[in-house]
């Protein structure tokens, strides 16, 4: 165990293992689930060194030699999940074998959609940027197997009940007779596709094109980039203006 300057605060360590964001693992630290060279750590300014054993529910704590933060311009058809029981394939398969460690998705796409998802085995970034009250803003382009009705733009905007929770997008915009631009903010389950079936609706194509300041661009399907310090700390930035 390490109070000076050598050692790094737990709760780094377990952010930075992708387990949990920063704030969390401090919720782990208070519950007593975290030991320290077998004796159990509850004081936050608790720090350790390279040579301790760092463990969360009795598993090892073991940072990432890397960080990621990575855009994938999903295709349909793949999964974000991190297994999948009926052997659908993996979106986060599509990063080997080119990284390493294991990185997981910020927030979901369904089967069917495709386009921008983040990944990251970062858990504070995981945390922030993912949370629904995160703010960030998501946009879609949208096409439809019949006419787009005048109305739905305004309507979508206004909110839309459905199964007791209202739909409500920030932006809507009918760009062609079977077209259109969305904007959400804390986007609900299938959010998109449920407001399209109240209208006899059915998404055809339904493409992700930016989260935040960060946007698809021409990064062809099935590729992925990594973010720049800028995207990071744009998408962090948003929550901080949050809180």
């Amino acid at each position: 165990m390490s109070s000076g300057e050598d050692g790094t605060r737990i709760q780094a360590l377990i952010a930075r293992a992708g387990l949990a964001s920063r704030r969390a693992a401090e919720e782990c630290i208070r519950a007593g689930r975290v030991r320290l060279n077998g004796r159990v750590v509850t004081e936050l300014g608790t720090k350790a060194l390279p040579s301790d054993r760092l463990t969360l529910d009795g598993k090892p704590v073991v940072a990432e030699e890397r960080i990621h933060h990575l855009a994938l311009n999903k295709p349909p058809g793949y999964i974000c999940a991190m297994r999948d029981d009926y052997g659908r394939p993996l979106a986060a398969s599509l990063f080997k074998p080119a990284i390493a460690e294991r990185v997981y998705n910020v927030g979901r796409l369904d089967l069917e959609s495709c386009g921008l998802i983040l990944f990251t085995n970062d858990g504070e970034f995981a945390a922030r940027v993912g949370h629904p009250s995160s703010g960030v803003v998501k946009e879609y382009l949208v096409e439809t197997d019949k006419p787009v009705p005048a109305d739905f733009a305004r309507r979508f905007v206004a909110g839309i009940e459905d199964d007791g929770e209202t739909l409500r997008a920030l932006e809507a915009t009918v760009t062609g007779e079977r077209r259109c631009s969305i904007r959400l903010v804390e986007g609900r389950n299938r959010e998109i596709r449920r407001a399209l079936k109240g209208f006899g609706l059915r998404a055809t194509l339904l493409r992700r094109v930016a989260i935040g300041d960060v946007r698809l661009g021409d990064l062809a399907e099935g590729a992925w980039r990594s973010l720049s310090a800028k995207e990071v700390a744009g998408l962090m930035a948003t929550m901080e203006g949050r809180r």
